[in-house]
């Protein structure tokens, strides 16, 4: 693919101004996708956004003998067929942090799974141990070689019920115990479990395949394992953090934007912070509006946490804002110990440490270092006065889909060059 020689040139300084659709989630699709590992019947998906994370899970579902086929205007996806091969392989799950996710379901679904250890953006550790724990709990044999997780259901086959307390709260980890568990012989409980609604998601998904989920979206979840699930037709959630993005991008130009087919419910934590930072925010049952015509951005302090609190994947986009802020203001990562890498790029475009908020960036060439970075220096480059030359964007098609031509769409500009 040729995505990965790509860069953006971004002609900043306009004010965005529009209404923009809100893709599915891509943290709730992937999950979602791999979930189907769970059933030899066909599932439709739909709401599926066109991003090169989504196609890693469709190439690791087709490895692993699944037929996918893709509708890429439509966003709908059919999954078929039971799988043939329980290995992926480190050429797709170095590409792709999530692909661990398919460990629990294909030891439940096959009774084994050989996982490579994951690769994907640099922002920092995310330890297996966690899903390597809870599927010991369930009675997997768990031995690392060769770089791979290499996992068996000892005895029947069957992975049965356990009682695990996660040392600490974990999005991928709830989600593949969760999926482990639907198949498992007996009931699991999942305590210390991740809030976030792609969890909701994930679990409302394989409720309609017929698994026994209760409490998903609280810290306590009960599995109650079944011996099979079926096919199902699901449409995957709003993505809350490409309408969080999309939302500052209008604020920090001082514009006004809607992002249409939201969650409202979903950004309550970034929503709170953007209207601390003078936006008007207006939600209109799944539409949101950040209106920042004539009025000056206000420094916020900002802590990542888990949900509800503000989230880790907002935090370089909030940082942005404040660094166009009239004031002084703190940004406390709490999740992934190097996700500040985009400080440097912002200071070469004019910002003051980020702490001191300036009157106005200055077009720069940058360089992506994670997704979640590449949006940030997107929105400084639209923010900022002349050209911004923004490196590495793959990081971005990972998670964004079509941002460019969204961006336009608001009045942006902003082409792809290679």
């Amino acid at each position: 693919m040729t995505y990965k020689t790509a860069k953006f040139k971004i002609v900043g300084g306009k004010a965005l101004d529009g209404e923009v659709k809100i893709s599915g989630a891509k943290n709730a699709a992937l999950p979602i996708l791999l979930s189907t590992i769970l059933t030899d019947e066909k599932v439709l998906l739909k709401n599926v956004p066109d991003l090169a994370d989504v196609k890693t899970s469709f190439k690791l579902l087709q490895d692993f003998g699944k037929v996918c086929t893709y509708d890429v205007e439509k966003g709908e996806a059919v999954i078929e067929n039971g799988i043939t091969n329980h290995v992926a392989s480190y050429e797709l799950v170095k590409t792709m942090r999530a692909s661990i996710m398919a460990l629990g379901p294909l030891v439940s679904y096959a009774g084994s799974a050989e996982v490579s250890l994951p690769g994907g953006c640099a922002i920092g550790a995310r330890p297996v141990d966690l899903h390597i724990k809870g599927l010991m709990e369930m009675g997997a044999q768990i031995k690392l070689d060769d770089g791979y997780i290499k996992a068996n259901a000892i005895g029947s086959g069957r992975l049965h019920g356990g009682h695990i307390i996660m040392d600490k709260v974990s999005v991928t980890g709830t989600e593949n115990l969760m999926m482990a568990a639907t198949l498992a012989d007996g009931i699991t409980i999942i305590e210390n479990a991740a809030l976030e609604p792609e969890v909701v998601d994930l679990a409302n998904c394989l409720n309609k395949m017929g698994a026994k989920i209760k409490g998903a979206g609280t810290s306590r979840v009960e599995i109650e394992g079944v011996i099979k699930l079926h096919g199902c037709e699901h449409s995957v959630v709003a993505d809350r953090i490409e309408a969080g993005t999309y939302l500052i991008a209008g604020i920090a130009t001082h514009g006004i934007v809607t992002c249409l087919n939201t969650l409202p419910s979903s950004l309550e934590s970034v929503l709170q912070k953007l209207r601390q930072a003078n936006a008007i925010i207006t939600v209109d049952g799944t539409s949101i509006t950040a209106d920042m015509r004539n009025r000056q951005i206000k420094p916020v302090d900002v802590v990542t946490a888990p949900h509800p609190g503000y989230p880790t994947d907002m935090q370089a986009q909030m940082t942005v804002l404040n660094a166009l802020s009239d004031g002084v203001s703190s940004v406390t990562e709490t999740i992934f110990e190097n996700r500040f890498m985009h400080i440097a790029e912002l200071i070469r475009m004019g910002a003051h440490l980020v702490c001191n908020g300036v009157p106005s960036l200055k077009g720069a060439q940058v360089m992506s270092s994670d997704l979640r970075a590449s949006a940030s220096l997107v929105i400084a480059g639209l923010a900022a006065e002349g050209t911004t030359i923004v490196d590495r964007i793959y990081h971005m098609d990972r998670g964004y889909e079509h941002i460019e031509t969204k961006v336009r769409c608001l009045g942006g500009q902003i082409e792809r060059f290679y």
